[in-house]
């Protein structure tokens, strides 16, 4: 049991936060221990606009995680996302001293580093450096440049810039819950992680995520991730203007949406009406199903309209550049009835609705196996692969016999320190076998999450 990798994840999302607390079974699959889940107050369109909100949604799912699974949580992934977010391409190169040695870690990290350098807006900061293809001297789609020989290593980026003031609000939040911040995830690949296979990946695939105040996208190519765009538009739309459409209140918009809504007005016949209870001994609302539709379809296509910019702005008519895998929706957005058929019908492209199960045990309830859950199981993937010991049993924790409340709380840090002990000789064998994109990946957003937790400590 000491061996065990106890991951935890925490998706702040606009409509629900979710901490989720999972493992790694003997057969390799993610076995969810326990799930937490609060109203997301404070959050909109994936940004924090109100601290103190915030805080108190975050403490409420991590507490409800916590009772679940009999852990205490320690510190968590956090999954970024948000309007402010966006994507560029770069190419960068370095001229090695000795082309006679053999190029090393040393060697991709120099290049990174001047990645970095690179002159960014006001306000913001790079938080995602992704390497793409190599070339050394000249020679072309390498994906794998250590141990190779060459003067001029070259390399393209996929570089993601976010707003350092809403990356840092997060990390307060987190803070003042009174848990530690391990890593961070660009949520759009988190929830790649859990929904797309390999060959997805390979073939070309676009990723899109309908959040409730966005829609994330990520699209890959030949096994790499190819572009990022977060949509500033998600489900609170539809719910909004069903609202205003029937002139209802939001509570029971967000239930017809759920129940009823349709995103192919044809679907429903003229005389199929719900009826809405009246406010305070009003009279009940008679509501035409294919008007809800009609109004859930105009915001749909709207939405998808965007995404699908998105896509042409990457290329995809381009024959080298054609995503055969098509599209995979996921999120609680992919629920909605029809979409998939509507987002085939406006793209013209193959869809599937991406269900997280593939990497769930198989004793998992289905509730999570839900698109809904998609990017949280995500993170959770992504707190093992940094191997972090991210929570601890209860029982370790709180000894009823101790006298005093200090000596438990010592008791914990021995026993976090023996499994650490324990497993370090597993993951340095783990890294080891890492890809250089996946050591890319996690040095990047170790330093980062340092810088953040740097800036906390000497904030006020």
């Amino acid at each position: 049991m000491g061996k065990d990798n106890i991951a935890v994840g925490l998706d702040i999302g606009t409509t629900k936060i979710v901490a989720m607390i999972g493992k790694k079974n003997e057969y390799g699959k993610l076995e969810i221990l326990g799930i937490g889940k609060s109203k997301s107050l404070g959050v909109a369109r994936g940004v924090v606009n109100n601290i103190t909100q915030t805080i108190q949604s975050i403490q409420q799912a991590i507490h409800e995680a916590e009772n679940n699974s009999g852990y205490k949580i320690k510190d968590v992934v956090v999954g970024i996302a948000g309007q402010h977010i966006r994507s560029i391409q770069h190419t960068d190169y370095i001229s090695r001293s000795n082309p006679e040695e053999v190029i090393g870690e040393g060697d991709i990290q120099l290049l990174i580093d001047q990645v970095n350098k690179l002159a960014m807006l006001p306000g913001e900061e790079i938080i995602h450096v992704l390497p793409q293809e190599f070339k050394i001297d000249g020679q072309s789609e390498i994906k794998e440049p250590i141990g190779m020989y060459g003067g001029r290593l070259e390399s393209s980026f996929h570089v993601v810039v976010g707003q350092a003031s809403s990356i840092r609000n997060v990390g307060r939040c987190i803070q003042s819950s009174g848990i530690e911040l391990s890593g961070l995830t660009l949520e759009p690949l988190a929830s790649a992680d859990a929904v797309l296979s390999q060959e997805e990946k390979e073939a070309g695939v676009a990723l899109i995520d309908i959040g409730g105040g966005t829609t994330d996208l990520a699209i890959f190519k030949d096994g790499i991730i190819r572009h990022t765009a977060v949509i500033p538009f998600g489900g609170n739309v539809i719910t909004d203007d069903i609202k205003e459409g029937c002139s209802i209140i939001e509570k029971q918009a967000e239930l017809m949406k759920i129940k009823f809504g349709s995103a192919w007005p044809g679907e429903n016949k003229d005389n199929e009406i719900v009826s809405i209870p009246g406010l305070r001994g009003r009279e009940p609302k008679e509501i035409s199903l294919k008007n809800l539709s009609k109004i859930i379809h105009a915001r749909v296509v709207e939405i998808v309209d965007q995404v699908f910019t998105e896509v042409k702005a990457y290329g995809h008519e381009d024959p080298r550049k054609k995503l055969i895998a098509g599209i995979v929706l996921t999120g609680g957005g992919a629920q909605l009835k029809h979409i998939k058929q509507l987002v085939e019908y406006i793209t013209g492209m193959d869809t599937r609705i991406g269900y997280p199960n593939e990497h769930l045990a198989g004793n998992s309830d289905e509730e999570i196996s839900s698109p809904l859950y998609a990017t949280a199981v995500g993170l959770v993937m992504n707190s093992i692969e940094n191997s972090t010991q991210s929570a601890v049993r209860m029982d370790v924790v709180e000894q009823p016999k101790a006298p005093i409340y200090r000596a438990p709380v010592q008791q914990q840090q021995h026993v976090v320190e023996e499994t650490y002990v324990e497993t370090v000789e597993e993951v340095k064998k783990a890294v080891k076998e890492e890809s250089t994109e996946t050591k890319i990946r996690r040095s990047f957003f170790d330093r980062y999450v340092d810088k953040i937790k740097d800036f906390l400590d000497n904030a006020e």
